[in-house]
């Protein structure tokens, strides 16, 4: 028998591996923002956007939304690069 692989993993797993985001404002286009550049060529971007239903999710690099978030986080996310983030919890997010 098989085991299949989760396709989701809960924000407050990422954060225990990857460390506190920070919210990430684009002031400019991405392509002309150096440093969000920078970040997004390290894998520490997480767009999140919501679903239909109204919660937060997320996902792991940039997808460029209308109202999505990014965040940033302090050490590479390329290790959730295929799921979906659910149970965003902004508190422990900083500003």
């Amino acid at each position: 028998m098989k085991l299949l692989k989760t396709k989701t993993i809960r924000f407050s797993q990422i954060v225990e591996k990857c460390g506190q985001p920070n919210v990430y404002t684009l002031w400019e286009k991405p392509a002309a923002d150096r440093r969000f550049q920078a970040q997004l060529k390290n894998s520490r971007v997480m767009t999140v956007q919501k679903s239909e239903s109204g919660t937060d999710f997320g996902t792991i690099g940039f997808k460029e939304r209308k109202g999505a978030r990014y965040l940033v986080f302090p050490k590479s996310l390329k290790r959730f690069a295929d799921k979906r983030v659910i149970g965003i919890d902004w508190a422990r997010v900083r500003d």
